[in-house]
């Protein structure tokens, strides 16, 4: 698996202040979830995550909350700590200080606490890691049975409805090299969705995709967050956070920069750094 971010290129000058979900305004984005009052603890809760990868300085005080249903689109230059960010709130990078707390458990360090936590946050890489040797629906179906010890033929009917839902249905016995990258992928959040997740984690889902290939899993991901998944996604896909999104983050250096609606972001970024990003992206 591919980590993007996993180290900024410089470590520049950290920017102060990340604004909790509950200051940051809902989106008016066409595709992106209504967002009703929030009940109980925030799903996704950081409060001043650091992070090094040696000297480098990667995670800056970051304080984040997420509340349950929101979809939040985490964008920003190449470098910046989005994937890392995204790693550690179920802890495939483990964090210098802080404390993260998903549904308002803390996440613990390590051990079979940590498994279990782990299975209620669900996670789609930019490389699909499906296993070479077993079919698509065989892949979907071995976590919950390993992890949830759900029964063969339980695992495999609910398999089967979360291909249906993914538009694959008609490949679950073919294998991965079967089947072409967009396939791949949402066979890979097929088999995230089997878990049951209270929430979605996307580290640049379609960045390893052609360029046709990437709606299908977009369209996807448009229908998770309609539904209310809740949702934090890394990508460079600038028409999915702006229609799909509740909320956009700006990470530069290791900090957020910004934190908004999308249109807010895209039409009026204050920082000057996410108006040289902006120019940049949006250029092409």
């Amino acid at each position: 698996m591919t980590d993007a971010d996993a180290a900024p290129d410089s470590a520049g000058d950290a920017t102060t202040g990340n604004a909790a979900a509950a200051e940051a305004p809902q989106s008016l984005s066409k595709d992106a979830p209504a967002q009703a009052p929030a009940a109980g603890p925030p799903m996704i809760a950081m409060s001043k995550v650091d992070k090094h990868f040696g000297e480098l300085h990667v995670l800056r005080d970051i304080n984040l909350e997420v509340p349950r249903g929101q979809v939040v689109i985490v964008l920003g230059p190449s470098g910046s700590g989005k994937s890392t960010l995204c790693r550690t709130i179920n802890r495939l990078e483990p964090i210098d200080s802080g404390d993260i707390a998903i549904d308002g458990v803390p996440l613990p360090a390590e051990g079979k606490a940590l498994a279990a936590l782990r299975a209620d946050v669900g996670m789609v890489f930019q490389s699909f890691n499906l296993f070479a040797h077993k079919t698509i629906v065989e892949n979907v179906m071995l976590a919950p049975i390993k992890v949830r010890k759900v029964k063969k033929d339980a695992a495999r009917a609910r398999a089967m409805e979360l291909l249906e839902r993914v538009g694959i249905a008609n490949q679950a016995d073919k294998y991965p090299a079967q089947l072409s990258g967009g396939q791949q992928q949402r066979v890979a959040i097929a088999r995230a969705l089997a878990m049951s997740p209270k929430v979605m984690l996307f580290d640049e889902p379609t960045s390893a995709l052609d360029p046709e290939m990437v709606n299908e899993v977009l369209d996807v991901m448009v229908s998770l967050a309609k539904e209310g998944m809740t949702m934090l996604v890394v990508t460079h896909e600038m028409g999915f956070a702006r229609r799909a999104g509740n909320r956009v983050l700006f990470m530069a250096d290791g900090s957020i920069v910004e934190d908004t609606e999308p249109e807010s972001f895209f039409t009026a970024p204050k920082s000057d750094r996410a108006k040289d990003f902006l120019g940049k992206i949006l250029s092409h």
